[in-house]
């Protein structure tokens, strides 16, 4: 579009955009289509000492964005849909992506809504007795039975897909059935970087998963670094208890005589006469001492002949 056909006011709010994104490192744009003007005032106060919220229309933030100076900012353009607004942060995108996630709160959804993700209508039982709700949800495709007189949902099933529109039937259905898949907040469509674009599904991070990721990649790593006798200062311990072990098996199994192995030897040697002096009669004791007895006897009257004479 000529930059002639735009007005002197379009022109100064063009410039005004210009000169606030020029003051940031990380632009976004979010989409603010279902989202209540009173939840959203609140949103803007919350984060107003990390995020910066712009609201405008969707041509001239496109032209600011041509008009700044950074690399592949244009790619950005394609982003601009809905309502949009152009959120400015110093924050990286995935703190930036944190922060309006946790903003977020879930809503009921209403006819004419676009869904979000895929819309679940999952497996259990419900609190509805048998009648017209078999066929009402059936007519959305979820399958139904009955247990204990309650209506039973048999399986997991989307009832309607991402990016498509909620029909009023299926709205009026999730919305007795408790189900609140709508969120009010702040949709982030695309967060530029350094000429590098990220999308909301590279940036909405299940944090509880990552972290089991790298939990599970921090095992992985140590059991290949032990496995290949790879040392580090995780496994040094392991690695020298292990090659003890080893060097113990050779010895052993090579008949070869070392101190420790004498030493376990000497050990159960000891150990095994123990076994069998326990196992002896109590008769053989008694003979043993009464023999010590005479010997001594024997060995005291001599002593005494002796110092007679």
């Amino acid at each position: 579009m000529k930059k002639e056909s735009v007005s002197i006011q379009k022109q100064n709010k063009i410039k005004e955009l210009v000169k606030e994104m020029e003051k940031y490192q990380i632009i976004g744009v979010i989409d603010l289509i279902n989202v209540p003007s009173l939840q959203l005032q609140r949103m803007r106060y919350s984060l107003k000492h990390s995020v910066k919220i712009i609201m405008c229309k969707g041509r001239l933030i496109k032209i600011a964005l041509k008009e700044l100076k950074r690399k592949n900012i244009e790619e950005l353009c394609k982003y601009v849909k809905g309502m949009p607004a152009l959120v400015l942060t110093n924050e990286d995108p995935f703190t930036l992506a944190r922060i309006l996630k946790k903003s977020r709160s879930a809503a009921p959804a209403k006819a004419g809504q676009i869904a979000p993700n895929n819309i679940v209508v999952a497996a259990g039982q419900t609190s509805f007795s048998p009648g017209p709700i078999i066929g009402e949800l059936g007519s959305i495709g979820v399958k139904t039975g009955i247990e204990a007189g309650k209506v039973v949902i048999k399986q997991d099933s989307i009832v309607v897909k991402e990016g498509q529109m909620i029909q009023s039937n299926v709205a009026t259905l999730l919305t007795r059935l408790g189900i609140e898949p709508m969120e009010i907040g702040l949709n982030i469509t695309g967060v530029y970087e350094n000429g590098e674009i990220y999308t909301r599904k590279v940036l909405d991070i299940d944090e509880k998963q990552f972290a089991s990721d790298l939990i599970k990649c921090a095992k992985d790593a140590f059991n290949l670094a032990f496995n290949i006798s790879y040392p580090t200062k995780e496994n040094i311990d392991l690695l020298i208890k292990k090659a003890h072990l080893d060097a113990l098996i050779v010895t052993e199994s090579n008949e070869i005589l070392t101190t420790e192995r004498l030493k376990n030897k000497i050990l159960q040697s000891t150990i095994e006469i123990n076994n069998i002096v326990s196992k002896m009669p109590e008769e053989n004791f008694r003979k043993e001492e009464e023999i010590a007895q005479n010997i001594l006897k024997e060995l005291q009257e001599k002593k005494i002949k002796v110092n007679k004479t």
